[in-house]
């Protein structure tokens, strides 16, 4: 009996737990690629380095010679491109980096850093006519998300081909997941009427979640936080603020309050907290996934803007 018990359990498929199989090697730019990725994979285990941390700026990052050493043993390397990550040209250089580089904002519909809108194609980096330079933000939007998420499953495909099924599930999963989240902001925004959807933040980092969702946003400073505004464009800002009546005046997470403050405060208005833009929060923050982020901000816009008591 316990013989023939034991040749019953050998015959059994052996099933490896997550946890037995080797760690893939990913490096990520920053925390929102670091983050959609790990949704990606799921439970195949990730030797995640992200460059860029919880609340820390990517545009004007410089990376140390420990960075090279990173990426030089990574299978997978995920940068948003559009100019927000560009000093991993260099890195990956140094480096010598042979693994699967991924792009994840291949594909996504690009806007131009000034305003207005282009669909991506095979100009998708410059608006259609102009030779402005794209708003790197696509991430701000769920839909443009999704793009990401495609992509980053793609890669880790490529790499890893023997899970490529587990990638492709996953995708499928968080896909539905945005979907979902993108039904919830729509619905939210759709409380307040159209003339106060106005939001006041430091930099230019909202477009694209503002198209999603018929909210103009409005900054001191341009696309990236390297900038500094013009004292005249920071009073243009105080004028309208006072006209309009906007309510809706918050600092970000990874930019200096400084510029803002002293905006809110000649406007006469108050800042009613701080929102999540290029960088997650630390897990026990207030946005430490890219579905967080979304909601965080969502909850603080909404009522802003309509001008409810903080």
């Amino acid at each position: 009996m316990q013989r023939r018990t034991l040749l019953a359990a050998l015959s059994l498929p052996v099933i490896r737990s997550a946890s037995a199989r080797p760690t893939l090697p990913v490096v990520a730019s920053f925390t929102i690629l670091a983050d959609l990725a790990r949704q990606v994979a799921g439970d195949r285990p990730l030797a995640m380095t992200t460059l860029v941390g919880p609340d820390a700026d990517a545009h004007d990052f410089q990376p140390r010679p420990s960075d090279a050493e990173r990426l030089r043993g990574a299978a997978v390397l995920l940068r948003n491109g559009l100019g927000l990550d560009d000093w991993l040209s260099r890195l990956t250089g140094a480096a010598g980096f042979r693994g699967t580089a991924v792009t994840a904002s291949d594909g996504a519909a690009i806007r131009p850093a000034e305003g207005g809108h282009v669909h991506a194609d095979g100009e998708r980096h410059r608006a259609a006519g102009s030779a402005r330079a794209p708003d790197p933000h696509a991430f701000g939007s769920p839909s443009n998300a999704g793009v990401y998420v495609r992509n980053i499953a793609a890669g880790l495909s490529g790499a890893d081909p023997g899970n490529a099924a587990l990638y492709a599930g996953n995708a499928e999963a968080v896909l539905a997941r945005l979907a979902a989240l993108d039904a919830e902001v729509r619905a939210a925004v759709g409380t307040v009427p159209e003339p106060r959807r106005k939001v006041l933040t430091g930099h230019d980092a909202f477009g694209y979640f503002g198209d999603a969702y018929g909210i103009r946003f409005l900054s001191p400073g341009g696309i990236s936080t390297a900038s500094e505004p013009s004292a005249a464009e920071v009073a243009r800002l105080v004028r309208q603020v006072r006209a309009e009546g906007i309510t809706a005046v918050f600092f970000e997470n990874m930019t200096n309050p400084a510029t803002l403050d002293r905006l809110a405060r000649e406007a006469g208005v108050r800042v009613r907290g701080r929102l999540y833009a290029d960088a997650l929060s630390p897990p026990d923050g207030p946005a430490p996934s890219y579905e967080a982020l979304i909601r965080h901000n969502t909850r603080l816009i909404v009522p802003a803007m309509r001008g409810d008591a903080p």
